[in-house]
């Protein structure tokens, strides 16, 4: 990024001299631009440190428990709230650690939570404080909040968009979540079927047993296949 208009000034003929005037003539045409990121990110990096936003989240997290689709429709509307500040490192660090244990518990996937943050984070990049704007601003000297006011309409249907997505994603990953259950309840109740049939095989396959015999095996007198009385007295006896 710097060396490339380095190299093409020198290869266009311009000296040392030429370079700093246009160093300059840049850095002023962007210097608002870098004083309202500055304020931006300070202020609002306040407000996130005294609770500002936090009463809200908490709102929107005990609002959306239980439902898949709510969980995604309201990650969408926390994406949307806490990139205000138009940073992105606020809005994930805000986010991601407040969202990821309930969609751990609930077993909704990480990229679902990370794909709808960064809808959310990129439709509301294009307010004025933000880099996009600042940028376009500096390049065709306009205001960030001229050009703003023109995109409102487009980040308005963009923001609902995304409302759309997060809810469709939430589908999809309802039924999904459905369908593995009813797919475990059905091994659940084949399980004690299976022992039973297999027992059956078991016990039709075995060889059956000899009925237990009173006589000896060696003995062939007819006396002996008598049974043998018990030499030892009766319990009663002393």
């Amino acid at each position: 990024m710097t060396l490339v208009p380095l190299v093409g000034a020198l290869v266009t003929g311009h000296g040392p001299g030429d370079i700093g005037g246009f160093f300059a003539e840049g850095l002023d045409s962007v210097m608002n631009v870098v004083v309202m990121f500055i304020f931006a990110i300070i202020f609002f990096g306040i407000l996130q440190d005294v609770g500002l936003f936090t009463p809200v989240i908490k709102a929107l997290i005990r609002a959306t428990r239980g439902n898949v689709v709510a969980v995604t429709t309201g990650t969408a509307a926390i994406g949307i709230v806490a990139h205000l500040d138009g940073s992105g490192s606020t809005t994930f660090l805000l986010t991601i650690p407040a969202l990821l244990p309930l969609y751990r518990a609930l077993g909704i996937s990480r990229y679902i939570l990370i794909t709808i943050v960064a809808l959310a984070a990129s439709v509301m990049n294009m307010v004025p404080w933000a880099g996009p704007l600042g940028r376009a601003g500096a390049v065709i000297a306009q205001e960030p909040s001229d050009i703003w006011l023109r995109l409102l309409p487009i980040q308005g249907v963009a923001v609902v968009l995304v409302l759309v997505v997060a809810a469709g994603l939430g589908l999809q990953r309802r039924r999904r979540i459905a369908a593995r259950g009813a797919a475990a309840a059905d091994v659940e109740a084949s399980r004690p079927s299976r022992t039973r049939s297999a027992a059956r095989r078991a016990t039709a396959t075995a060889p059956a047993r000899p009925a237990p015999s009173l006589t000896s095996p060696s003995c062939s007198s007819p006396s002996c296949r008598q049974p043998r009385p018990s030499s030892s007295p009766p319990p009663w006896r002393c």
